[in-house]
């Protein structure tokens, strides 16, 4: 079994927001009632003065647990603090998690979150969405610490560090031993790779299983194509049909990475199923997408279909 490093997961920050009741009316209130029930009734042939109007006290509003009710979630204090330092995890813990951060930039409440930005675990490179700029490189890739089958064997290295825990956790759940065929691949790789694959099946053939250069996921450093390793390692289309490719299309959100191109999402995506491809969103928007029920990225983010290129 291969030794890789653990991933780090963020600390995750709740907050609860919600009106209170100002302490002095708080506190007067109760003192009222506290001297209403200790004192002695005394019998009086005087007749009762009138009661005061009762105050009514607006009811408190019920408090959402985990979620920021801020009407701009981008002006939290703890949000702007994790973009001045480009901590992914630390900007989602501020919006208040997955589910809350997703909903923010779908309702468009949250003008500081560019899906275009490829420097940002969410996003979004399809065929109707190139990376901007198109000839994007991560700033820094680390090894992935798996067997490999290609001399692509780089990713980000919060990937790098997460795809080593699901590997080693695999392997030790007797699903199988796991590598890699292809990570980090650059503008210029992708460009020969594409040609490749129009060569061997035309132009329609080839765009639906390999992303034109400045439009392909594998530029992010974000994505990796897994194989099945036993006694050798096998090809990324056999991978969903073995022990590892059922193991990891049930536990990868929990590493951080969703399945990209499921069964039935063709029309959406563009692409033909590939149970072998990962994409890093990072544990919380990746429990969000699962806990969900989502199959294709561009459903979870409310982004139009991309089944073709412009042109």
């Amino acid at each position: 079994m291969l030794s890789s490093p653990q991933p780090q997961h963020a600390a995750r920050r709740s907050r609860v927001l919600g009106a209170a009741l100002p302490l002095g009316l708080a506190v007067t209130a109760v003192g009222v009632l506290l001297s209403l029930a200790s004192t002695p009734t005394a019998v009086s042939t005087q007749p009762e003065p009138a009661l005061p109007e009762p105050v009514v006290i607006a009811s408190v509003p019920e408090v959402q647990v985990g979620a920021t009710t801020a009407a701009d979630p981008c002006s939290e204090p703890s949000v702007l603090e994790a973009i001045a330092v480009a901590d992914d995890a630390a900007i989602i813990a501020g919006f208040g998690g997955g589910e809350s951060f997703r909903s923010a930039v779908v309702a468009g409440n949250a003008p500081c979150i560019s899906l275009a930005d490829p420097a940002h675990v969410w996003v979004v490179v399809n065929k109707a969405r190139p990376l901007d700029p198109i000839e994007y490189a991560p700033s820094s890739l680390a090894d992935l610490p798996m067997q490999m089958t290609t001399r692509s064997g780089q990713a980000r290295s919060d990937v790098a560090a997460a795809i080593g825990a699901l590997v080693a956790d695999a392997a030790a759940e007797g699903a199988g031993s796991i590598g890699a065929n292809n990570g980090y691949r650059s503008y210029d790789l992708q460009v020969a790779t594409h040609a490749s694959h129009v060569r061997n099946s035309g132009q329609a053939g080839a765009d639906a299983s390999s992303a034109r250069a400045g439009h392909s996921e594998h530029q992010t450093g974000l994505a990796l194509d897994l194989v099945a390793c036993d006694s050798a390692c096998g090809g990324i289309d056999a991978f969903g049909g073995t022990p590892q490719g059922a193991w990891v299309a049930e536990n990868a959100w929990e590493y951080g990475f969703i399945v990209r191109y499921e069964q039935g999402g063709t029309g959406i995506t563009g692409y033909k199923p590939e149970p072998w491809h990962l994409r890093y969103l990072g544990p919380e928007l990746a429990a969000a997408y699962h806990h969900g029920g989502y199959h294709t990225l561009e459903e979870f983010f409310a982004l139009p279909a991309a089944p073709d290129y412009a042109h």
